[in-house]
């Protein structure tokens, strides 16, 4: 599920390098394509953004503004949830908006999600204006002086102009409270669907700037070939892996460790 663009881009990097030394070894091959990959998504650095705020010992004045997006059933809200769990359990303050009013069950779920994680979740229901409920989420978040702000939105892929203008205004109310928000728009994708995520990749970046990836249900490893992909096909770093249903399988994307777990024997 690596994608062809990237395969050969891999075979073409250890080509050169293997012509360089002339006789390889099964062992050194094996090192050089691991190198290789860890190369690949090196290339797009995995610790700015949000995993910024979590080093950070400061607050930086104003809240840090993710706006999450995705389909619907890639783990988008429980993404969110995992991501709330982990600023909170790093002293930071967090608020979430439930911008995704197109579904009953996101708007109920993320206030679940609140409740479990004790954050608070700014929600006007369903079928309201999310552009308005987004603004509020950005406005609680100033008020509290709050670290975090991550707004929830609807992935209605099949209609990509409503989407499109969707994410536009949501981006442009909260600019009335934050200039610079968001801080980061992060693409969910689930990397058990291979081909399917790296359509849904490709539609979401030409809908919105996308600046971050969290890639769900990575449980099972032979699906990690469309994190290097995706990573390297659109130049997006990967910041969080889901790789399990817990509130603590959110992890912080470790290109070393992930490229070796592809390698396990």
């Amino acid at each position: 599920a690596v994608g062809i663009d990237t395969t050969v881009k891999v075979i073409d990097r250890i080509e050169k390098r293997v012509a360089r030394d002339k006789y390889v070894s099964t062992n050194e091959l094996d090192r050089i394509l691991r190198e290789e990959i860890v190369g690949l998504l090196d290339a797009h650095g995995d610790t700015t953004g949000s995993r910024a705020i979590l080093d950070r010992p400061d607050s930086p004045g104003h809240p840090f503004v993710i706006m999450v997006v995705g389909v619907n059933g890639v783990g988008k809200t429980t993404t969110i949830g995992k991501l709330a769990h982990r600023f909170h359990s790093a002293g930071k303050k967090v608020v979430l908006g439930a911008a995704d009013t197109f579904r009953a069950a996101a708007v109920d779920q993320l206030i679940v999600w609140g409740q479990r994680v004790g954050v608070p979740v700014i929600s006007h229901g369903m079928n309201t204006d999310p552009a308005a409920v987004a603004y509020d989420a950005v406005l609680k978040g100033v008020e509290m002086g709050a670290d975090v702000v991550i707004i929830d939105t609807a992935g209605r892929l099949h209609n990509k102009v409503n989407l499109m203008n969707e994410l536009s205004k949501i981006k442009r109310v909260m600019q009335k409270v934050i200039p610079e928000a968001p801080h980061e728009v992060l693409l969910v994708l689930d990397g058990s669907t291979g081909q399917n995520a790296f359509l849904q990749a490709k539609e979401f970046t030409r809908a919105t700037e996308v600046s971050a990836l969290a890639i769900t249900k990575l449980d099972g490893t032979a699906k990690g070939g469309v994190v290097i992909g995706i990573s390297d096909q659109f130049s997006i770093p990967v910041r969080y892996i889901g790789v399990g249903e817990k509130m603590t399988d959110l992890q912080l994307f470790d290109r070393h460790t992930f490229v070796n777990s592809l390698f396990k024997k």
